[in-house]
C-alpha cells in the first residue's frame, strides 16, 4: 500500500498509509502571529455581523418565542461544544492542521480531503455571497431614506457592494493583516446594533400589543422551522475554524479556547440583544432585515445601514480569506503585498472572484435562502459532523462507550437535520425564483 506523506515547513515530516499521497504545502499567508483575543474578535465579527439584523425574522418569526430563544441557547451551547472538539484536534499527530482540509486528509484520506475542501469553499462562496447581497440591501435601504424614486435598484447596489469588497480585498493581502480593522468592524457592529436597538424599543414602546404566532399554514410552518434551524446553525458558526486557528499564537490549542470562550460569552451578547428586542417589538412582522422595520430620524436610520454596509466589507473579507489563501498559495504569491506583481494578482484574481460573487448575489437576492442553503450543505456537516467523527477516529482508545455513543447521537441527529435542511432550502430557492425574476428589486 502506497504512503501519503503530510508536510509542513515547521513540523517533522509523518507518514499514513492510504492509497494516494497527499501534497499539504506551506501557506503563503501568516502563520502563529495573533493574539488569543484578535481571534476571538475575528470570531465575534462573524456572530455579529449585519446578518445578525435579520435573525429576529429568519429565526424568532418561524419559531416563536420560546423555539427561538430556546434554539439560539441550545444552538449556542452545541456550537461551543462542537468548536472546542475541533479546536483540540489542531494539533493531532504531532503536527499543526492549518487547514481544516489538511486535518480531514490527516485523519480520512484523499477522499475525505476532496470532500471537506468542496463542502467548505461552497460554505464560504455561499456566506461571501450572502454578504454581498446584504451590503446592497443596505446601501438600498440608504438611498430609499433620500430618494425613494426606483432609479438605483437592489442588483445596482449590489454591483457598487461588489466593488467595494474588491477594492478592500486588493487593500488587505491575508486574515492577520486586517488588525485595526477588526476595531473598525467593531465599532460598526455597535454602531447599528445599539441604534436598531434603541429604534426598536422606542417602536415596541409605542406600539399596540403585537402579534407573535407563528405565520403560515401547517405546511410551511413546517418548512419555515427546518430553514430556521439551518440559521440557527449559521449565526454561530464559521466552518473555516482551523484555517482562524492557524493564526493564533502558541500555545495553539489554549490560546483557541480562550478565543472561543470570548465568542461564545461577550461575543454573542449583542446579536442576542438585538434579535430578541427586535422580535419584541415587531413580533410576526419582523423583516430579514431589521432596519426596514425600524422607525425614528433619517440621519440615524442612515448611519446605522452605511454601517451595516462598511461591516460587510470587512466580514466578507474574513469568509474569502481561506479562498485567497489557496490562490496565493497555489500561484506562489510571496514577498511585499505592495510589489506590483502581487498586487496586479490581487486586483485579476480576487476581483475576479468577487466580480461572480456579485453577479451571482445580483441575479438571485434571496438572501435568506441563501442562509438556509449555506447552513443545510457545509456548515451543519463542518461543524457538527465531522468534528464529533473526528474526535471519535482521534480518541477512539480512550473514549466509554457512553462518550462513544453520545458522539455518534450527535452525528446521526445532525444528518438528518442536514439533510431536512438542504431539502427546504431548495424549496424556498425554487419558490422565491418563480415568485421573483432574476435581478429582482427586493
Amino acid at each position: 500500500m502506497a504512503t501519503t506523506s503530510f508536510h509542513h515547513p515547521l513540523l517533522p515530516n509523518v507518514h499514513n498509509d492510504d492509497e494516494l499521497a497527499i501534497h499539504i504545502p506551506s501557506s503563503a499567508h501568516q502563520v502563529s502571529n495573533d493574539s488569543w483575543f484578535q481571534v476571538g474578535v475575528v470570531l465575534s465579527t462573524g456572530i455579529n455581523s449585519a446578518f445578525a439584523l435579520g435573525y429576529a425574522g429568519l429565526i424568532m418569526v418561524p419559531l416563536g418565542w420560546v423555539g427561538g430563544v430556546v434554539g439560539l441557547i441550545l444552538s449556542s451551547a452545541i456550537s461551543l461544544y462542537a468548536s472546542t472538539l475541533i479546536a483540540k484536534l489542531h494539533e493531532y499527530g504531532g503536527r499543526r492542521h492549518i487547514r481544516y482540509r489538511d486535518l480531514a486528509g490527516f485523519m480520512y484520506g484523499q477522499t475525505a480531503y476532496s470532500l471537506v475542501w468542496a463542502s467548505q469553499y461552497a460554505n464560504l462562496f455561499l456566506i461571501n455571497t450572502g454578504y454581498v447581497i446584504l451590503g446592497g440591501q443596505a446601501l438600498k435601504a440608504f438611498y430609499v431614506l433620500f430618494r425613494d424614486d426606483h432609479q438605483m435598484k437592489l442588483p445596482h447596489f449590489i454591483a457598487v457592494a461588489g466593488l467595494a469588497c474588491v477594492l478592500f480585498a486588493i487593500a488587505i493581502p491575508h486574515l492577520s493583516a486586517l488588525r485595526i480593522w477588526l476595531g473598525f468592524s467593531t465599532f460598526f457592529s455597535l454602531v447599528y446594533i445599539c441604534i436598531v436597538i434603541t429604534l426598536s424599543l422606542k417602536d415596541g414602546l409605542e406600539a399596540p400589543p403585537r402579534d407573535y404566532s407563528i405565520p403560515g399554514t401547517k405546511n410551511s410552518k413546517t418548512w419555515a422551522t427546518i430553514g430556521a434551524a439551518a440559521n440557527l446553525v449559521f449565526a454561530y458558526n464559521t466552518g473555516m475554524l482551523p484555517e482562524i486557528q492557524a493564526t493564533v499564537r502558541e500555545p495553539v490549542v489554549d490560546n483557541m479556547i480562550k478565543a472561543l470562550n470570548f465568542q461564545f460569552t461577550l461575543g454573542v451578547i449583542p446579536m442576542h440583544a438585538v434579535t430578541y428586542i427586535g422580535y419584541w417589538a415587531y413580533g410576526s412582522s419582523a423583516s430579514s432585515y431589521l432596519l426596514n422595520n425600524v422607525s425614528g430620524p433619517i440621519w440615524l436610520k442612515g448611519m446605522a445601514n452605511i454601517a451595516a454596509f462598511l461591516q460587510s466589507i470587512i466580514a466578507l473579507h474574513i469568509f474569502a480569506s481561506p479562498t485567497y489563501e489557496f490562490l496565493d498559495t497555489k500561484y506562489g504569491v510571496t514577498g511585499s503585498a505592495l510589489a506590483c506583481k502581487n498586487l496586479a494578482f490581487r486586483i485579476i484574481v480576487r476581483g475576479g472572484y468577487i466580480a461572480i460573487t456579485a453577479f451571482l448575489s445580483a441575479l438571485l437576492p434571496f438572501l435568506g435562502d441563501f442562509m438556509n442553503l449555506a447552513g443545510a450543505i457545509s456548515t451543519f456537516p463542518l461543524t457538527f459532523i465531522l468534528p464529533n467523527h473526528m474526535y471519535i477516529v482521534a480518541k477512539r482508545k480512550k473514549l466509554s462507550f457512553l462518550k462513544k455513543s453520545w458522539h455518534w447521537l450527535n452525528i446521526i441527529f445532525f444528518s438528518c437535520i442536514a439533510v431536512a435542511a438542504f431539502v427546504a432550502a431548495l424549496r424556498f430557492i425554487t419558490v422565491d425564483s418563480t415568485t421573483y425574476h432574476v435581478f429582482a428589486d427586493l
